[in-house]
């Protein structure tokens, strides 16, 4: 087995000492996506720890993130995470 991370294209560049932006077309996998990024097309560092911390809490929880909203759920990952961390 060998485990590797990929960016499937989403991945944005900064120009100098941008600390943000916003994209004219949203790409990638929404259960990834920062709720800002997936609406809004604004994307920052903050983008990537999202992301990084969806993929975190799937291996851990062992359950697949469904996006921001699901309509045979009623909670997705993040929101099943605050639950039980209440």
């Amino acid at each position: 087995m060998n485990p590797k991370f990929s960016d499937f294209g989403s991945a944005r560049t900064f120009g100098g000492d941008q600390t943000e932006g916003n994209a004219k077309r949203v790409a990638g996998t929404y259960g990834y996506m920062s709720p800002e990024y997936a609406i809004d097309g604004l994307f920052s560092a903050k983008s990537t720890v999202f992301s990084s911390g969806i993929l975190l809490l799937e291996i851990l929880s062992g359950k697949k993130d469904r996006g921001l909203y699901h309509p045979t759920q009623s909670a997705n990952l993040v929101e099943h995470a605050w639950r039980l961390w209440k």
